[in-house]
């Protein structure tokens, strides 16, 4: 019963995606209500500040809703479809963040740190997470540098670890789950 409750989710976002390309809001509405929870919780992992999270997902969310015509249902689930312009549009914030921290800090009037440049000092930085990617397994490692700095797609990396798609799928859970717990060590 838990199979087909997913099956016909995924058809139903199938169709709203469908819909979405010949530019129905109503199937954006619905889209976005269906998924909202999911795209906060990664961007809020990924950015550790709520405001910047939310802001990530509108950005994402206007993606899809661009390009919901270039969705193709071989390359993954919609849910997996959005997520990744979710993790994009929130490491391209982190990244932003650490650009704007790289410049010679900004005092305000009274001599204090702006509020922005407070919310970046509080930013995870590169060599944080680097150290981070360090402590983990090699096989864990790999698999998250293959999806989220080369880009590639969970079937991608199917094809060039020469590993079946399930397998890529749960070792890139597992490693997310204790990269998780070695940034929040």
């Amino acid at each position: 019963m838990a199979q087909l409750d997913v099956s016909s989710s995924v058809a139903r976002d199938h169709e709203l995606l469908s819909a979405m390309a010949d530019g129905d809001e109503h199937a954006f509405r619905e889209f976005y209500g269906r998924h909202v929870q999911a795209a906060l919780g990664l961007a809020s992992r990924v950015l550790r500040d709520a405001a910047l999270a939310e802001d990530a997902v509108q950005e994402a969310f206007l993606v899809a809703w661009r390009q919901a015509g270039s969705y193709r249902p071989a390359r993954g689930k919609p849910a997996s479809w959005l997520l990744t312009f979710v993790h994009r549009r929130s490491v391209d914030q982190v990244r932003r963040q650490q650009r704007h921290a790289a410049d010679p800090l900004e005092l305000d009037n009274t001599g204090r740190l702006a509020a922005e440049d407070q919310a970046v000092t509080n930013m995870p930085n590169r060599a944080w997470i680097g150290a981070a990617l360090a402590r983990l397994a090699p096989r864990d490692r790999e698999v998250l540098e293959l999806a989220y700095f080369g880009g590639l797609t969970q079937p991608e990396i199917a094809d060039r670890l020469q590993a079946p798609l399930g397998t890529v799928k749960s070792r890139t859970f597992g490693a997310l789950r204790r990269l998780n717990e070695t940034l929040a060590a």
